[in-house]
């Protein structure tokens, strides 16, 4: 058995069974590898971006690790902004990432390259393989790394003669370490805050399942504390019959006056809230400067436990928790797209088990409040706020989950950075609707002109934030990589289009013009 066989063995007893690729020479080993070891399905991605990003979505909703195989460094490069959003987010991959032979490093042939250096700004374990015996044991050790809570982006690389030589061996998996359980005191002391008037339990990555919205219900109905969730979580169980709490808005004026009524903040799998960026005249933390902050539980923690102890401690377990009744918003009149009308739109044509991805970026204010009453969904969105994650999440999410519709909403801008990710949902015949919300601008980076402090903008500002000239035409593109497409222009015409497309098995694309 050659190390590379073995890496894919021993990735398999781990439970690893799904590798998203793009490979090279260098990882020719660990391809031929997959003709005779059966139980690795391989998704092949036409950039390593759309390879890392996936990942991302299928740790989400699988709740376990892909690997991803890149070629040497500059393929590791191509994939760092999506592994940079599967950091914030918490989700657990395993990147194998192919090196030169060890005889061949010292020769600085064109694709040499620092890999170790390249991957430990976005990974929080960075390995390389020494020798064929050693590759079977590292990977179990990337996966256990990969695995401990809330999830780590683990890299392990590959150099060529460790795959081709003989030699290898495969390794049991290792159990990943429990993660931390909250300290008894700061439970008091929590349910102390909350009790109080003015208070707010403030969830993040990891309480948002819908178990644990349940638990923060009960807790706001013993306790009267108002409840509130991060800006972006890696996901949310949202719908009819769950509990439905507001997220802290992402407009800095308005989130400054969100959170301005609360004096005593407890965190539970959230960080103290700041802005996404430093504004002239403008504070960075959102939250007013008298605040207390109680912090009960990290992401890294077992924020499951956390709430059961703090269930406990304010007496709410005999309560039912706070479920407001929401029903679907009406669908407008005919008109034309908008923010505003599209989200009722939106709302309506969700099924029940739906898989919500969100990267509309400035076009979906309204989805929130319109989506409340909609058939129960898992929401995704982007922690890490480098765009570009939407089709590549939902590649992953589509084939961790091929029994649920994915449902992507996408901002044109957004789209083109990863439009490769559609060739691979067509490849494999992914069961993913994907609305492209087509306003031709980048439009988000009008209003930051405003927040920064620049007033009148003249035409040279303007046109770099413009995407005309020429007009992209998203059902162009969509054709040409395999996947059916159409174009919509108003209410009617988006209705009829997302029924058919979320009826239609595989992927169908909306090019919705705003």
């Amino acid at each position: 058995m050659n190390g590379a066989e073995s890496l894919v063995r021993s990735l398999l007893a781990s439970d690893v069974d799904v590798c998203f690729t793009n490979p090279g020479t260098s990882e020719m080993h660990f391809v031929a590898a997959l003709d005779h070891v059966p139980g690795m399905r391989s998704v092949l991605a036409l950039f390593e971006g759309v390879a890392t990003g996936a990942a991302d979505g299928y740790w989400r909703m699988a709740r376990k690790p892909a690997s991803t195989l890149l070629h040497l460094g500059p393929g590791l490069a191509n994939g760092l902004s999506n592994l940079h959003n599967a950091k914030k987010a918490g989700s657990g991959i395993v990147n194998i990432v192919g090196e030169h032979a060890s005889t061949h490093i010292a020769l600085d042939a064109p694709l040499t390259a620092d890999i170790e250096g390249i991957a430990r700004p976005m990974s929080a374990w960075v390995h390389t393989s020494l020798s064929t015996a050693d590759v079977g044991a590292d990977a179990a050790r990337a996966v256990q790394q990969a695995r401990t809570t809330p999830g780590r982006v683990a890299t392990l690389i590959l150099p060529g003669d460790t795959a081709w030589t003989e030699g290898g061996a495969v390794a049991e998996a290792l159990a990943p370490e429990a993660p931390e359980r909250p300290d008894a005191a700061l439970v008091e002391e929590a349910a102390r805050a909350l009790a109080g008037e003015g208070s707010l339990l403030l969830l993040g990555a990891g309480a948002l399942t819908e178990e644990n919205l349940a638990l923060a219900g009960k807790i706001a109905a013993a306790t009267g504390c108002a409840l509130m969730s991060e800006w972006a979580n890696p996901r949310t169980e949202r719908g009819a019959g769950r509990v439905a709490i507001p997220r802290v808005p992402y407009p800095i004026d308005l989130a400054l006056k969100a959170l301005e009524p609360y004096g005593k903040i407890v965190l539970l799998g959230a960080r103290e809230p700041i802005g996404f960026f430093a504004y002239p005249g403008k504070p960075a933390r959102l939250t007013r400067p008298d605040a207390d902050f109680v912090p009960l539980a990290t992401a890294a923690m077992d924020t499951g436990a956390a709430l059961e102890a703090l269930v406990a401690a304010t007496g709410a377990a005999a309560k039912s928790a706070l479920i407001e009744a929401a029903s679907l918003p009406d669908l407008p009149p005919l008109s034309p797209l908008t923010p505003e009308t599209i989200a009722p739109v939106i709302a309506n044509a969700i099924r029940e088990g739906t898989i919500l991805v969100d990267e509309t970026v400035s076009s979906g204010g309204y989805l929130p409040a319109a989506t409340k009453g909609a058939p129960q969904h898992s929401l995704l969105q982007n922690n890490g706020g480098s765009i570009g994650y939407g089709l590549s999440v939902s590649v992953g999410a589509a084939v961790a989950c091929p029994d649920r519709k994915v449902l992507a909403l996408i901002s044109d801008g957004s789209g083109m950075y990863v439009p490769q990710g559609l060739w691979t949902m067509a490849r494999e015949g992914l069961d993913v609707t994907i609305v492209i919300l087509a306003n031709r601008a980048y439009n988000i980076l009008r209003g930051e002109l405003t927040n920064v402090g620049v007033q009148n903008p003249g035409p040279r500002a303007i046109d770099m934030l413009s995407l005309d000239r020429p007009t992209l035409d998203w059902v162009s593109l969509a054709r040409g990589m395999g996947v059916e497409a159409t174009r919509v222009e108003d209410t009617a015409q988006l209705a009829l289009a997302l029924d058919a497309g979320l009826e239609a098995p595989g992927p169908v694309l909306i090019e919705a013009v705003m």
